[in-house]
Formats: C-alpha cells, sequence, structure tokens
C-alpha cells in the first residue's frame, strides 16, 4: 500500500489573498500619517514572498524606514494567521480533483500542516475536506503549541506521523516549502516539492527534494504513473 503525505496551504490552499491582505493592514498601519508609501501590487509581493525576502526589506521596498520595518513584521506574525484573515484563502485549481484520484486509488491520505487544529478544521468544513482527511489523518499543531520554527517543527510531526500510522510499503510526501523538505528527507520519505505555494523553483532547489513539479495534480499523476 501506498501513502500520500501533503501539505495543506500550498498544494491544497492558496494562500496568496491572505498574504497579501496582511501585508496591505500592515503597511497602513506602519506608516505614518501622510507618509508616501508604494503599495505592491499582489504579483510583486507575492514574488517577493516566494523568493523568501525577509519581511523587513518587503516593509522597506514599500517605502518605511528600518523601525517601521520592524513594527511591520511584528504585526504581520501577529495578524497573518488569525481570524477574519483565513477567509481569503481559496482552494488550488486542480487540487480536489487530484485529491479525489489519491482516494480512489486506494491510497493513504494523509495532511501535515503547520496550522493549528482550529485553523485546519475551518478549511476543512468550509470546502467539504473531511472526505478526504478524516481526523485521524490530520497531522497539525495544537491550538496552544508555541511555535519554534517551521523547519524544526515539521519534522516532529513526521515523526508522530510515522510513530502513529500503520505501516506502508511507500510514502510520498508533496510540499511547497524549506519545511516539508526538510521533514521528509529526516525521515527518509520521497519528497516531491510543488511550485503552487509560497516559495518559488530557486528556494526549493536549494533543499533538493526528489522532484520539483507545477502542482499536487502533477505530483499525483507521476505518483500512480
Amino acid at each position: 500500500m501506498l501513502r500520500l503525505i501533503t501539505d495543506f496551504d500550498g498544494p491544497i490552499m492558496d494562500v496568496s489573498e491572505r498574504y497579501y491582505q496582511v501585508y496591505q493592514l500592515c503597511l497602513q498601519k506602519t506608516k505614518y500619517p501622510d507618509q508616501p508609501v508604494r503599495e505592491l501590487s499582489k504579483a510583486e509581493f507575492w514574488q517577493l514572498k516566494r523568493s523568501h525576502t525577509p519581511e523587513t526589506q518587503v516593509a522597506i521596498k514599500s517605502g518605511l524606514d528600518a523601525e517601521q520595518a520592524e513594527e511591520f513584521a511584528k504585526i504581520r506574525k501577529q495578524t497573518v494567521h488569525t481570524q477574519p484573515y483565513f477567509e481569503y484563502d481559496i482552494l488550488i485549481p486542480g487540487a480536489i480533483e487530484a485529491l479525489t484520484k489519491v482516494q480512489e486509488a486506494g491510497i493513504d491520505l494523509v495532511v501535515m500542516t503547520m496550522r493549528r487544529v482550529r485553523e485546519l478544521d475551518y478549511a476543512i468544513d468550509k470546502y467539504n475536506l473531511g472526505k478526504f482527511f478524516p481526523e485521524n489523518r490530520r497531522y497539525c499543531l495544537s491550538n496552544d503549541y508555541v511555535k519554534i520554527r517551521d523547519v524544526e517543527d515539521k519534522p516532529l510531526l513526521m515523526a508522530s506521523a510515522i510513530k502513529e500510522l500503520p505501516p506502508v510499503e511507500k510514502v510520498w510526501m508533496v510540499g511547497d516549502t524549506e519545511a516539508d523538505i526538510t521533514a521528509a528527507k529526516k525521515h527518509g520519505v520521497e519528497m516531491i516539492a510543488v511550485e503552487s505555494g509560497i516559495r518559488d523553483r530557486t528556494q526549493l532547489e536549494k533543499y533538493q527534494p526528489d522532484l520539483i513539479l507545477p502542482d499536487l495534480k502533477s505530483a499525483i499523476n507521476l505518483i500512480l504513473g
């Protein structure tokens, strides 16, 4: 039997609008009255995010000074994973079709995400994804978990999954960040990085996944081969 562990944001959910809305809020909250700033277009902003540009640099490119940039980064960190901003997330085109294919092929499907329980449950309920991911196939952070760094936290989730889930012949992981690649490599899981999320190909290549493909749909097509 095969198992597919997929990240949530990036392979399944498009979070670009949430991040952009929070960017706009941080810019408005941080700028001085009458200060001329240059609000980046969504395309410019998302390109910076995908190339892993630090938050303070995004702020400075938008016309803020160094002190404001620190405040901008602080507000962003406090806001980006909160309601009502999760409402801006939408499904990646083809994701449902891909998940349906996996299920129909009898592959064990698991979601593994840096979202907290309430954040994951919100999206699963909103988009009726429970049929793909029953509760015993959801690996995420508890609501009161104190995050360290994704590249340290995600391998811990992977360790839990490997320990708790029944053994299978082969495990694949699909994700869109360095945390996904790190978690997979640490536990000997075959890793497909996808370009539909928050890192571009150049960033993904640095961490040497087994494969880089455009999205979840192309990853599933390859696995089902």
